[in-house]
């Protein structure tokens, strides 16, 4: 008997995937750019291990790749940039007919097999973080579906259920989504060092100030705009710069605002965590800091001398406390104790106005601030440290009560 065998069918152990690729020339290397779906990426590419760093490249932070894939798991509409990889020589590109070398099949050897030809220049943390991150949804869904073997609820049957179908959808959203490519062919290892320390001296990071501005996960980010119309803070802040200098003509930074906002939210060393992030309302929060910004322009002459024009910011700097950042989160730390003690807004003016007489900057050894501990002497500005400020509000906080005590005594 003769058997009708294909021998097109017959791969055996591959090596290798094939994906369509556009060829280009930079610094005079050869660079393949190809799509790949993030459920591939440790196929072709060798998975970080923050144990054991590569050489040639920096340590990778374990919790950094997992906030990745926490993000990519959890956020549909994610966005993030292309990798970048170096070739040493074992990829092999076979140009398509009629597009004049530009377009072709790039063929790239798996790196679990014996040669492993490309070595990452940047996104170690996006593959780490999509790795983990299909893993624990993959872990999650054997996890229900044991559980739902030994169930005998139908409630708790429908809830896992309905879990599963959840996962499961995440997991296809993720193996179906691409990250983009970039492939350098250098076969030397001295340059293609070089070329990862290219890449990070050249790469300009985010300020927190643009980061503020543009990261809508963030509710003190989500409100800036709407924060940012108060009549003392309108055209008086830096959207750029996270520092305010001795000249720069600004009231604060958009980074500022976002620490300000976050104060009368939940306190001067408040956090706001995924789960509090959800249960705050964008218009409430706004409303609560333009109720801040109105007690401290009232209170304060200075301020108000600012809502009006009438004193420069750089000058604020020079003769006020209320020209410190600092300062500005510790009253708007204390904005938020005091209304969690149910008190008015009028009634936290008034409190603030009899610190206006109090303001003036630098601190003197016979000033209210000075015995707090948290001013360095002759300072304009408290100490930045995150329990200084917290230690500042508290004692502010203290001060409704024994304010005229307090005023006596340094004197």
């Amino acid at each position: 008997m003769t058997l009708a065998v294909d021998p097109s069918r017959l791969t055996g152990a591959r090596r290798s995937s094939t994906y369509l690729a556009m060829r280009s020339v930079q610094g005079g290397r050869t660079v393949y750019s190809v799509r790949v779906p993030l459920a591939e990426l440790v196929t072709i590419m060798p998975l970080p291990d923050p144990d054991h760093p590569d050489p040639d490249n920096r340590k990778v932070d374990r919790r950094h790749a997992k906030e990745f894939g926490d993000y990519i798991g959890s956020k549909p509409n994610w966005c993030a940039p292309g990798l970048m990889a170096r070739d040493n020589g074992g990829c092999r590109f076979d140009p398509i007919p009629d597009a004049d070398g530009a377009v072709g099949y790039l063929e790239i050897p798996w790196s679990t097999g014996a040669l492993s030809p490309l070595t990452t220049i940047d996104g170690q943390h996006r593959i780490l973080g999509a790795d983990i991150e299909m893993k624990s949804v993959t872990d999650e869904i054997n996890r229900v579906e044991r559980e739902l073997t030994r169930t005998r609820s139908e409630d708790r049957t429908a809830v896992l259920r309905h879990r599963r179908e959840e996962l499961a959808a995440r997991l296809e959203r993720l193996q179906t989504e691409h990250v983009g490519l970039d492939i350098y062919v250098e076969p030397n290892n001295v340059i293609a060092r070089q070329m990862f320390v290219d890449v990070a001296d050249n790469a300009k990071g985010i300020s927190s100030a643009l980061r503020a501005r543009f990261d809508s996960s963030k509710i003190a980010n989500r409100t800036l705009d709407r924060v940012l119309d108060h009549a003392l803070l309108r055209s008086r802040v830096d959207l750029e710069q996270d520092r305010m200098t001795r000249t720069n003509p600004n009231l604060m930074g958009a980074k500022h605002v976002a620490d300000i906002t976050r104060a009368v939210a939940v306190g001067v060393a408040g956090r706001i965590g995924r789960k509090r992030e959800t249960e705050l309302d964008d218009a409430a929060i706004t409303e609560a800091v333009h109720g801040f910004l109105d007690c401290i322009t009232e209170a304060f002459t200075d301020l108000a001398a600012i809502t009006e024009s009438k004193l420069p910011p750089i000058q604020l700097r020079e003769s006020s406390l209320l020209g410190s950042i600092g300062m500005l989160r510790v009253l708007a730390g204390v904005y938020h104790e005091l209304r969690e003690r149910d008190l008015s807004d009028d009634e936290i003016t008034e409190f603030f106005a009899r610190l206006d007489p109090h303001m003036a900057a630098p601190v003197t050894s016979t000033s209210i601030w000075h015995r707090t501990g948290d001013f360095e002497p002759n300072s304009s500005a408290p100490i930045m440290r995150t329990q200084n400020l917290q230690h500042l509000t508290n004692m502010v906080v203290d001060w409704y009560d024994h304010l005229p005590v307090v005023l006596r005594s340094s004197n």
